[in-house]
């Protein structure tokens, strides 16, 4: 059974940081990119980072870009978002998406983080 199970959300105060970690199982998470996506009420579904498969090439969204940073660790078949200096408009449901060269893809349930004082 094919799983992909996001953790780490939480409330964060602006400023703040939050690790979320994306753990798969099920499939050979090496062979897949990792990449999170978020949505926010009103909004629509952005891509936040993204990491290939080898782990050397990565990609931001421009609103994340010096704040945000994507990892994977194969050996525990997970990937992490370090967000850092998190803003109110960071506020929203992330989850996490593996994709195949075959573009075949999973999805987590997603992880809320919320960003207040």
């Amino acid at each position: 059974q094919v799983q992909l199970v996001e953790s780490g959300g939480g409330l964060v105060q602006p400023g703040g940081s939050l690790r979320l970690s994306c753990a798969g199982s099920g499939f050979t998470f090496r062979y897949y990119a990792m990449r999170w996506y978020r949505l926010a009420p009103g909004k629509q579904r952005e891509l936040v980072a993204g990491i290939n498969r080898t782990g050397d090439k990565t990609t931001y969204g421009d609103s994340v870009k010096g704040r945000f940073t994507i990892s994977r660790d194969d050996a525990k078949n997970t990937a992490y978002l370090q967000m850092n200096s998190l803003k109110s408009e960071d506020t929203a449901v992330y989850y996490c998406n593996a994709l195949s060269p075959l573009s075949q893809e999973y999805w987590g349930q997603g992880t809320q983080v919320t960003v207040s004082s």
